[in-house]
């Protein structure tokens, strides 16, 4: 089944406009526009690997590395995404789903069962043999689904249906007085979660369903969504903005509650909060204006994890992201603050990448929108991804998706490599041109390296016009004294590699004349990239001098000032 997630959109009512959010069962997106060099020819449509098994759950690379070769240097079609044998997952990370899917490296289950389902008895007590239904799907009775979940080997997640006027005990919007707001975008009402009578039921669920009942110390759970509210069990604020318009709810009202409602569930959790994952937003559409922007900042502060739902729609909202570390700098590069407590290795920071071809979105080059959705999770430092086999293109991208298993949740010093992202894109959400994607590799302009936009490959409105512009790589002006590219490797992860031996792959549009010499504090490569005109991205594989990582952890692309220019993609630096 296609997952739970909220989609943006805007929709003009009787001539003003309101935010609103639509599901992935919602309409039809715009068809993007795409100009500039397809990836559908060259992408990675390996399907299973080489012994037909597919991805593994906890297992090295599936695929073997491709190296530089005896010259020093390798070139070959497309995207590299491979990795050396010793890469392994990191601890706390791996994809997630309805329904396990170990050859897909898929581990973790769901159990989802709705408030109404395990407490509808008036003492709140926990009632595992009753099945329920939210969202339009059927669920198994609790004490059914952890039984199979547990019998497996990779554990589960868990969400709990709570506000749905149809999900809640009935007699908890009497014993509150509360009416409800909606309906949602699904045609659901909803109890007003805020109401501190509300709340105190739902948190009394809660305390009796995961530390009562003593789910949340089981070692097999990995994470919950919380609060459950809203459609999905996503916290959105369409119901929040109809309570605020209606003037049932004031900033000081939601503020007040908003004030303890995580530590409530921290309290509850306690050794184990580390499991809560919040699923609200940064800068929500909310009706409290500026006021509500750093919520979701808030209940990272106070514990929490965090996830998002729409990395899809890769150049959008999630540039300037603070529950999440991420902010934009004066010249557009991403900066992420892994010093905070929502990368300390603990906590969950989840995606889910599932609406390319489904959930009402459409487009004509999957693999660049599978890609850069996953190369976005990746720089937000995701260490968990939430996934449909066929949906997510799995089976079709099994290579790159194979990179991202054992990418996910790494550190610089645990990292087998480092890599940037070289494009100019528009997040239209803060009307800033961001500049690449990185992590731990970041490109520096200098005089004589001062990197330009590529006009290269142009890709439009991908999944929806929110999505803006990119413009995929970068290039030199070698007419204009720039020849050439540098990138500062982050010092933890040259020091954690040390004196192992070491290969930067990069890739690069193969237009013009001209070798690419590669140059580090250790001196220069011993194979230069040839460059040969025949209009195709390829990539290159070059091994790096013994001690190239140390110096000034610095790495430079050339071209000769007579050569033709040079556009480059994506960078990366592997150590072996």
């Amino acid at each position: 089944m296609t997952s739970s997630r909220g989609r943006l959109a805007v929709v003009l009512l009787a001539g003003a406009t309101a935010l609103v959010l639509a599901a992935c069962t919602g309409g039809p997106a715009p068809t993007p526009a795409k100009t500039g060099a397809s990836e559908s020819s060259i992408d990675d449509t390996s399907g299973l690997d080489d012994h037909g098994t597919g991805l593994t759950v906890h297992g090295g690379p599936a695929y073997d590395f491709l190296g530089a070769g005896d010259s020093g240097v390798t070139v070959r079609a497309g995207d590299d995404w491979s990795l050396p044998a010793s890469a392994r997952p990191a601890a706390n990370s791996g994809f997630f789903s309805e329904q396990a899917s170990p050859q897909w490296g898929v581990g973790v289950r769901s159990i989802d069962v709705s408030w109404r389902q395990v407490a509808s008895k008036a003492d709140d007590a926990i009632d595992g043999s009753a099945k329920g239904t939210a969202q339009g799907m059927d669920f198994a009775s609790l004490d059914a689904q952890l039984k199979a979940a547990r019998a497996s080997d990779g554990g589960y997640w868990m969400r709990l249906f709570a506000s749905g006027e149809d999900w809640a005990p009935k007699r908890v919007a009497a014993e509150c007085k509360v009416t409800t707001y909606g309906p949602d975008y699904d045609g659901e009402r909803h109890l007003p979660i805020w109401n501190e009578c509300v709340w105190s039921h739902l948190l009394a669920t809660y305390r009796a369903l995961f530390r009562d009942q003593g789910l949340a110390v089981d070692p097999k759970l990995r994470f919950v969504y919380v609060p459950g509210a809203f459609t999905w069990a996503e916290f959105d604020y369409d119901i929040i903005s109809d309570a605020a318009k209606k003037g049932d709810l004031t900033w000081a009202q939601y503020s007040s509650w908003y004030s303890h409602a995580w530590t409530d569930l921290v309290e509850v959790f306690g050794p184990d909060a580390h499991k809560l994952v919040f699923t609200g937003e940064d800068h929500p559409w909310g009706p409290f204006g500026k006021k509500d922007d750093l919520l979701a900042k808030q209940a990272v502060d106070d514990g929490l994890g965090i996830r998002t739902g729409i990395t899809e729609l890769s150049n959008f909202h999630l540039s300037d992201a603070p529950a999440y570390g991420s902010s934009v700098q004066e010249d557009g590069h991403l900066v992420v603050d892994e010093s905070l407590p929502i990368h300390d290795g603990t906590r969950i920071v989840a995606t889910e990448n599932e609406c390319y071809t489904a959930c009402g979105y459409e487009t004509d080059d999957p693999y660049y929108a599978v890609r850069q959705s996953n190369l976005k999770a990746l720089q937000l430092r995701m260490n968990w991804i939430y996934v449909v086999p066929a949906d997510s293109y799995l089976p079709r991208f099994a290579k790159h998706w194979d990179w991202v298993r054992l990418s996910m949740g790494q550190t610089a010093s645990t990292s087998s490599d480092a890599w940037a992202d070289l494009r100019t894109a528009e997040d239209t959400a803060i009307d800033r041109r961001i500049r690449n994607l990185e992590r731990w590799l970041v490109q520096v302009d200098e005089p004589g390296s001062v990197a330009h936009r590529s006009d290269a490959d142009v890709h439009r409105d991908v999944l929806e016009k929110d999505n803006g512009t990119a413009w995929e790589g970068l290039t030199t002006d070698v007419a204009g004294g720039d020849t050439g590219f540098v990138f500062d490797v982050d010092a933890r992860f040259a020091q954690a590699a040390g004196s192992d031996a070491a290969v930067l792959k990069v890739t690069y549009l193969d237009e013009g004349s001209g070798d690419v010499t590669v140059t580090t504090s250790a001196g220069e490569a011993a194979a230069r990239i040839p460059r040969t005109d025949s209009g195709a991205w390829m990539t290159a594989t070059v091994t790096l001098p013994a001690g190239a990582l140390g110096g000034d952890h610095r790495l430079r692309l050339g071209v000769a000032s007579t050569a033709d220019d040079l556009t480059v993609r994506f960078v990366r630096v592997v150590r072996l």
